[in-house]
């Protein structure tokens, strides 16, 4: 993991889109199904788009069938945090980015078809993908 990467939240809404700011730093969510990287299948690698950390391979995002980009592991376990969350008045498992604490969407036990039977569910907004260099 590389070292922490923090900001004050006035550098955190100069540096983030209001829609970013509201998800990585305000535990929001976007809209399924009509973000970008939901289809997204090309070979590459997703950064946490807040502070830059690579954390998820494009070999391990499948079509979940939830409106938002799926994967059954993090590029590595120290990239992302896992935390309890009991808003919304259910438990799910937060997932965080493990270098800046931006919000990154859950986790879930409910991926049967997948080698580790889980599915982060990661909102786009928190992404930025970069497609795998040729050669």
């Amino acid at each position: 993991m590389s070292d922490k990467f923090e900001l004050t939240e006035e550098e955190w809404r100069e540096r983030l889109t209001p829609e970013q700011y509201h998800v990585l730093r305000e535990q929001g969510t976007e809209r399924p199904f009509i973000n970008e990287y939901d289809e997204l299948f090309d070979p590459g690698t997703y950064s946490c788009a807040a502070c830059g950390q690579e954390l998820f391979e494009s070999e391990t995002k499948f079509n979940s069938g939830c409106g938002w980009p799926a994967f059954y592991a993090a590029k590595a376990e120290d990239r992302v945090k896992l935390t309890s969350d009991h808003s919304h008045g259910m438990v799910r498992t937060e997932v965080t980015c493990a270098r800046c604490d931006s919000h990154l969407g859950h986790v879930f036990d409910d991926a049967p078809s997948t080698p580790t039977g889980q599915r982060y569910c990661i909102n786009s907004v928190s992404l930025k993908f970069s497609p795998k260099e040729e050669g």
